[in-house]
């Protein structure tokens, strides 16, 4: 009898053990995002650093520190490049979108107003000089962005402080797990109790390769997709079409999110470009074009099943990621229940085997 505890106790406190950790981190989980987001960045760039750390030039091989620190050169050279072509894009057409809004404003007084008095007997209060007035009054005190923001610091000073040492924290961080990944994962591998390590490995190896898997089937469909949304939207004649497509196509790998910003962006700057509905129309088709592209030609050839879920259990899981952990939630959503999803299946197989099903 002694000898069966001793053997039960030490699972249950493995266990007890978890949950704590677990309750940790959940209650820990507002000052978690840095972290989070580091360590998303570092598994995604993780494969790069292994790659680079191997270069030798002569006699000197790069080895580890060097290689964290090129990566992270080139990461923020992509992310610096691409705020320089979106920013400088979008001011342009904002811009372009307050010179023209009275114009669309007046389109629409003198084509919807005799319809809503029509069939409604409703007059459309739209008073053009006011809102010229109003929209030259706010773009000429814009330029006091210097001012205005001094004084939302002074405001909201302690929150903008915070924000911006989890900003800077998320480099910090990235740098300390690309450079020290292996021995982190060596020093987990080496806690686990040797019963479990040699499954725990196989359902961790499986967890890794579906995760990597759908990682790269995802950034291959949001890097076509934005191609796709760029060309399509320029042959229409959609002057704010290189913002949009890179908007809708790399806020992709958010479900949901992406599309509709596009779409929604898409059809304002229509609305204001465009004189007729005719016109508007080819932009709907583009995005209705786009969506059976993504879901019934790229995301199976790309993704496909890999990461083993259902859509009826994507959009379980969605929302629930979003219920529990906000918009974090979101994003990690499906990967993490891709891991949730191999795990099941490992005590599925499990259950099966074991004398209470066959019994």
């Amino acid at each position: 009898m002694t000898t069966k505890r001793e053997n039960v106790l030490p699972d249950y406190r493995i266990m007890l053990l978890a949950a704590g950790f677990l309750l940790v981190f959940y209650l820990l989980l507002p000052i978690m995002g840095p972290f989070l987001m580091a360590a998303i960045l570092a598994y995604i760039f993780k494969p790069l650093v292994d790659v680079f750390s191997r270069w030798r030039i002569g006699f000197l091989i790069f080895g580890r520190t060097t290689a964290t620190l090129l990566v992270m050169l080139l990461l923020a050279g992509f992310t610096l490049l691409l705020l320089l072509l979106i920013v400088p894009m979008l001011q342009k057409e904002i811009l372009l979108i307050i010179q023209r809004l009275p114009d669309f404003a007046a389109m629409l007084k003198n084509r919807i107003e005799p319809l809503l008095m029509q069939y409604f007997g409703v007059p459309l209060s739209i008073d053009i000089a006011q809102l010229q007035s109003m929209l030259t009054k706010h773009w000429q005190t814009a330029g006091n962005f210097a001012t205005q923001l001094l004084a939302a610091i002074g405001n909201r000073g302690f929150a903008i402080v915070g924000w911006f040492i989890n900003l800077l924290l998320v480099p910090v961080v990235l740098f300390y797990m690309l450079r020290d990944w292996h021995g982190m994962v060596n020093r987990i591998a080496r806690l686990i109790p040797r019963r479990w390590y040699e499954k725990t490995a196989l359902v961790a190896s499986e967890i890794d390769q579906v995760l990597a898997e759908f990682l790269r089937g995802q950034l291959s469909v949001m890097l076509m997709m934005t191609l796709f949304y760029a060309v399509a939207l320029m042959s229409i004649g959609l002057e704010m079409a290189l913002p949009v497509a890179l908007i809708a196509g790399l806020l992709g790998f958010i479900p949901y999110v992406g599309v509709t910003v596009g779409l929604l962006l898409a059809l304002m700057a229509a609305a204001l470009q465009f004189a007729s509905l005719g016109e508007i129309v080819p932009v709907l088709l583009v995005f209705i074009v786009a969506q059976l592209l993504e879901g019934m030609v790229l995301t199976p050839w790309l993704v496909g099943d890999r990461i083993g879920l259902h859509p009826v259990v994507v959009i379980f899981t969605l929302l629930a990621g979003g219920q529990l952990f906000g918009f974090a939630g979101i994003l990690l959503a499906l990967p993490v229940g891709a891991a949730i999803a191999v795990g099941l299946r490992h005590a599925r197989q499990g259950y099966l085997a074991s004398d209470t099903y066959l019994k």
